[in-house]
């Protein structure tokens, strides 16, 4: 059921501007999958679904490309433009991004493999990086800098 879900999910994303998750659950409905939210989030973080601009300035979720250099460039870049402010809270960085992209930002630190972080929650303009010790999150505040400024 998984794997029939996830094709549908690809499907759907490239047939439809998908916008947000809700969408994406209410054309799955439609087309004969029920889902919960926790589900659809998990699918387009298995997936490396990330937000890309679409017609009219818009979001819309598209597939990550996987060519390296393309994508380590493309990281950077959402990184840089999006991300307003870091602040750790324990072993939880909070992030705060511009409006609309935590979740391509959230996916862009999942994909980069930073040391030490477990993973990502995103919602509009926040996402919850949960790292594995407290100690570890300035060093993981240091990468994301590093990235952005072009360093790594």
């Amino acid at each position: 059921m998984k794997g029939k879900r996830q094709e549908k999910i690809l499907e759907l994303i490239k047939k439809y501007d998908i916008e947000t998750q809700e969408e994406l659950t209410r054309r799955l409905q439609e087309a004969g999958f029920s889902s919960t939210q926790g589900t659809i989030s998990r699918d387009i973080r298995e997936l490396k679904l990330t937000k890309v601009a679409g017609p009219g300035g818009r979001q819309k979720y598209a597939p990550i490309i996987t060519e390296d250099l393309h994508v380590s460039n493309k990281y950077r870049r959402v990184l840089s433009e999006a991300i307003l402010h870091m602040e750790s809270a324990e072993n939880i960085l909070v992030v705060k991004t511009v409006p609309g992209m935590a979740m391509a930002c959230g996916a862009a630190i999942d994909s980069i493999s930073i040391k030490g972080v477990v993973g990502c929650i995103a919602g509009d303009d926040t996402i919850m990086c949960v790292v594995k010790e407290t100690p570890m999150v300035k060093d993981v505040i240091n990468e994301i800098n590093l990235i952005i400024k072009g360093s790594k």
